[in-house]
């Protein structure tokens, strides 16, 4: 097996690799390749040919849009979290690859990407029956969008088919909260068990689920009144992994007199109940951890919370609904969007100002009246000192 490059034009190379069959007769496959340099036209024909010897290699024009997934996924694998990865790959091979993966890449048109939306959209689900969800579809064109315009770059495709398809529209789901008298509520009803210090981390400290069990004693100040959010836990088929918050940096949280007191309280019953079991509680103790002291998974507090929600008379929302009770909470308060977005761990504040411009309205409201009563004493002041 042999292959040589040869420069038809400009930029334009032809690799042409030549196979030797048991008789000794001699096959050619041709491939073009658009670069300015010999060298990675070498290079490539090189790479043609170790995929022929392990019986990797595929036709470019019989390569299928499942195949170009697969190529698609390990390429990003080592470019996203491990937790992404895993939503990619049961995105394409459970939702893709069925309605447009025995296509060959290069046939791929606009409209049978359409039309696998329309499909998804009516009867897209595995179980049950009916159609998957807008946002779902959403999800699937970003990937077939990403994978293909990968495509082009691997010139592999001319153009993105994906990009003449628009995806369905997603209608802005009402956030779910709890009000504050239901806040209190859930606070009492659940003072005195496990669940009681990761809900009040979450609904007055607007902290994620993962940041909640990664949280270990040496972030917290109890005497400066405040902690530090430098670590995420994620949940994946492997296991649980410790990463930087979803912003990319840590924050500072402060804490009110309230979660201060309510976490000393915490920690000394934790050590107390840990040295039981002979165990030294120490600057490394997960805040909100098992009985003997070990980390606690993100799925574990999901499940225990949605126990706990169906149990009491409050409606049922999401423990990450707490989050944004407590961004409602601050709004409401007249916290400065700004000092929220930090608070939450916002990447910037025009997503706290999207997330929750239902609080605003009333904001709005309230200012308005403020600058009004504000203008209407100047007036009166004016008016008593007989100046106009």
């Amino acid at each position: 097996m042999k292959g040589h490059v040869t420069e038809r034009s400009p930029g334009k190379w032809a690799i042409v690799i030549d196979i030797y069959d048991d008789a000794g007769k001699r096959r050619r496959k041709w491939h073009t390749f658009h670069t300015t340099s010999k060298r990675k036209a070498e290079e490539e024909c090189a790479r043609l040919i170790s995929e022929l010897r392990g019986g990797m290699y595929v036709e470019p024009s019989k390569v299928t849009v499942a195949q170009h997934l697969d190529r698609w996924l390990d390429h990003m694998k080592s470019q996203i979290t491990p937790r992404t990865y895993e939503r990619y790959c049961e995105i394409a091979r459970k939702n893709i690859v069925p309605l447009i993966g025995s296509i060959a890449l290069t046939k791929l048109r606009p409209i049978q990407i359409s039309d696998a939306y329309t499909k998804a959209l009516a009867t897209g689900k595995r179980k049950g029956g009916g159609g998957l969800a807008p946002t779902t579809v959403v999800y699937m064109h970003r990937l077939i969008k990403h994978s293909l315009a990968q495509a082009v770059r691997w010139e592999m495709l001319n153009r993105n088919p994906a990009d003449a398809v628009s995806p369905p529209k997603v209608e802005r789901s009402t956030l779910n909260t709890f009000d504050m008298p239901q806040t209190a509520e859930l606070i009492e009803g659940l003072r005195g068990t496990r669940l009681f210090i990761p809900v009040l981390l979450g609904v007055l400290c607007g902290l994620r689920r993962g940041e909640i069990v990664a949280l270990r004693w040496r972030n917290v100040d109890l005497v400066g009144g405040g902690m530090s959010i430098v670590e995420s836990a994620e949940q994946t088929n492997e296991g649980v992994r410790y990463k930087p918050p979803k912003s990319g940096r840590g924050r500072a949280v402060a804490l009110s007199a309230t979660v201060v007191e309510e976490l000393r309280q915490h920690r000394l019953k934790q050590a107390e109940d840990l040295l039981r079991l002979g165990i030294r509680q120490d600057e490394t103790t997960f805040v909100y951890a098992r009985e003997d002291g070990l980390p606690i998974q993100p799925r574990s507090l999901t499940q225990a919370w949605m126990k706990a929600i169906q149990d009491s008379k409050l409606p049922r929302i999401r423990f990450h609904d707490l989050r944004h009770a407590h961004a409602t909470h601050l709004l409401s308060s007249g916290v400065h969007p700004k000092v929220a977005s930090e608070r939450l761990g916002h990447s910037r504040v025009g997503i706290t100002l999207d997330l929750y411009s239902h609080v605003l309205p009333g904001m709005q409201e309230n200012a308005a009246s403020r600058v009004d009563d504000a203008l209407r004493l100047e007036l009166e002041k004016r008016a008593s000192k007989g100046v106009r």
